[in-house]
C-alpha cells in the first residue's frame, strides 16, 4: 500500500482538557497533523462553548458533566468529569470504530493521565500532549523521585537546569498540601509518563535543549513547537491565522485600530490570560504603576475584573490606554507598535512572545508560571520579573520601574535582541526540516507503520 494513502487512512483522535489554554495548542497541533495527510478529530466536551472553534477541522463533542454556571470545588469537578468522559469517551471511539475511518491513535492531554487507560482498552495507541514546559515536567519528575516537598532549604539544586529558588518553583511543587487534588494527578501525570510510547512538548529543542536532553533518558520526547497559527511563524499553512477557541468575545479590530496610531515599540500589552485573578490591592498597583510609567498601554481586563479597577482610571488614563475584554494574543503581539508585554506568563502568552521577539515583564501568579518566569529572566534573557513585597504584591513604584527598564533602559534594547532569536529559532522549529517539524513527521511515519 502506497504511504500517502495508509497516511489518509490513519485517524488520530486528540483530546484537550476542556480549557482554554490547553484546547487551543492541541487544536494548532491538529492543523499540522492535517498538513501531513492525517485524518484528525478533536473532541471536544459540552462545557466549552465549541461554535468559537474553527471550522476547518472536524470536531465532535462528548458529555463532561460540568456546568460552567455550578460552583463545585476543584476535586469535586476533577473527579465529575473523569468519571462521566470515562463513559462518554469510549463510546465515541467505539461509534468510530464502526466507521470507514475507525481511530487508530488517541492523543490526549498529560493532564488527563486516566485517559491513557482508555487508550489501552481499546486498542489505541496513546500519546500524551503536554501544554507545559519540558523545564516544569522535569521538576515534576525529579520531585517524585524521592525529593522532600514542601522543599527544605533556599533552592532545589536539579542536574539540567539552573538552581531554582523556592519562589521560582511551581506551586504544586512549593505547596503541595494545598493543592492535594492536582498533586495526585501531577503524580499520575509522572507514572504515566513512563508508560506512553510518545510524549510531545509544546515547546522546541534549542529553547530547552539541557532539559529536552534530561527527559530523553527517561522517555521518547518529542517537541512539536511552538504550536503557534502558522501565518505567525512560518507561514506554510496559508491563511492560518486562527488560534481557536475564545471564552470570551475579542475586541480585536478595536486593538488593532489603536495600534496602528502607536509608534513603534512604544506600547505596554497587559494580559493575565483567560484564568488568572488579580487582587483588589494589587490591580490598584498596577493600574497606577502603568500611568506613573507614562507609556501608552493596552490592557485585557475581563468583565469579571473590571470592578478591581480604581474609580474613574479608565476616563482618567484615556489619552494612554486602551481597556478591552479580550483580544486575540498573538495578532496584538506581533503588532509593530508592542514594545513589551506584561504576562502571568502562563506557558502560551511566554511562547506567544517568544515566538514575536516580544520582551516580557513577568508577574507570575500560580501553578507553572513562578518557573516560567524564571526562565523569561534568567535563560532566555528576554524579560524582568516584578520583585513583591511581604504580602506578594508587586508596588508601583516596582512595576513603574520594570517597564522603563524594558522600554527605555539598554537592558531592554538586549531582550529585544534576545527576543528576536528566540524569535528566528523558533520559525526554524516548524520550518521544513526543523526540529518541530522533523518530530512530527517521525510522530507520523511511526503512526503510519504501528
Amino acid at each position: 500500500m502506497e504511504r500517502g494513502k495508509r497516511v489518509s487512512e490513519t485517524h488520530v483522535m486528540v483530546f484537550p482538557s476542556p480549557v482554554q489554554s490547553h484546547i487551543n495548542p492541541m487544536l494548532q497541533f491538529s492543523k499540522r497533523l492535517i498538513s501531513k495527510g492525517l485524518k484528525v478529530t478533536l473532541v471536544a466536551t459540552t462545557s466549552i462553548d465549541a461554535k468559537s472553534m474553527p471550522t476547518s477541522i472536524n470536531i465532535e463533542l462528548i458529555p463532561d458533566g460540568l456546568d460552567r454556571k455550578e460552583k463545585k470545588s476543584v476535586d469535586a469537578s476533577m473527579q465529575l468529569f473523569e468519571t462521566v468522559v470515562s463513559q462518554s469517551l469510549p463510546e465515541l471511539i467505539e461509534k468510530h470504530s464502526k466507521s470507514d475511518h475507525p481511530a487508530n491513535v488517541l492523543v490526549y492531554d498529560a493532564s488527563m493521565p486516566w485517559a491513557h487507560g482508555i487508550a489501552e482498552r481499546l486498542g489505541l495507541v496513546g500519546a500524551a500532549f503536554f501544554t507545559q514546559s519540558c523545564a516544569v515536567t522535569a521538576i515534576y519528575h525529579y520531585v517524585s523521585q524521592g525529593v522532600e516537598i514542601p522543599v527544605k532549604g533556599p533552592t532545589l539544586p536539579m542536574p539540567f537546569m539552573p538552581p531554582l529558588g523556592i519562589d521560582d518553583l511551581p506551586s504544586f511543587v512549593k505547596d503541595p498540601g494545598s493543592y492535594p487534588a492536582v498533586w495526585s494527578l501531577i503524580s499520575k501525570q509522572v507514572s504515566t509518563f513512563q508508560k506512553v510510547k510518545w510524549a510531545l512538548f509544546n515547546s522546541f529543542d534549542k529553547l530547552e535543549d539541557e532539559v529536552v536532553k534530561w527527559l530523553a533518558n527517561h522517555q521518547s520526547v518529542k517537541t512539536i513547537g511552538p504550536t503557534i497559527p502558522s501565518m505567525y511563524l512560518d507561514k506554510r499553512l496559508e491563511d492560518d491565522k486562527d488560534y481557536g477557541l475564545s471564552l470570551f468575545k475579542p475586541n480585536t479590530d478595536t486593538c488593532v485600530t489603536w495600534l496602528d496610531t502607536k509608534d513603534i515599540n512604544s506600547v505596554v500589552y497587559v494580559s493575565f490570560g483567560s484564568m488568572a485573578s488579580l487582587g483588589e490591592e494589587q490591580m490598584e498597583e498596577l493600574a497606577w504603576g502603568l500611568k506613573r510609567s507614562n507609556s501608552y498601554f493596552l490592557w485585557v481586563v475581563r468583565e469579571s475584573e473590571e470592578e478591581k479597577l480604581p474609580t474613574n482610571f479608565v476616563e482618567e488614563t484615556s489619552e494612554k490606554g486602551l481597556f478591552v475584554s479580550w483580544c486575540h494574543q498573538v495578532e496584538v503581539l506581533a503588532h509593530k507598535a508592542v514594545g513589551c508585554f506584561m504576562t502571568h506568563c502562563g506557558w502560551n502568552s511566554t511562547l506567544e512572545a517568544l515566538s514575536q521577539g516580544v520582551p516580557m515583564i513577568a508577574m507570575p501568579c500560580w501553578a507553572d508560571q513562578p518557573t516560567n518566569a524564571k526562565f523569561v529572566e534568567d535563560v532566555w534573557e528576554v524579560g524582568v520579573r516584578v520583585k513583591v513585597d511581604e504580602k506578594g504584591i508587586a508596588k508601583r513604584e516596582e512595576i513603574e520601574e520594570c517597564i522603563r527598564e524594558v522600554m527605555e533602559g539598554e537592558r531592554g534594547n538586549e531582550m529585544k535582541r534576545n527576543g528576536e532569536k528566540w524569535k528566528e529559532l523558533g520559525k526554524e522549529a516548524v520550518d521544513e526540516g526543523g526540529s518541530s517539524d522533523s518530530n512530527i513527521e517521525e510522530f507520523v511515519a511511526q503512526l503510519v507503520c504501528s
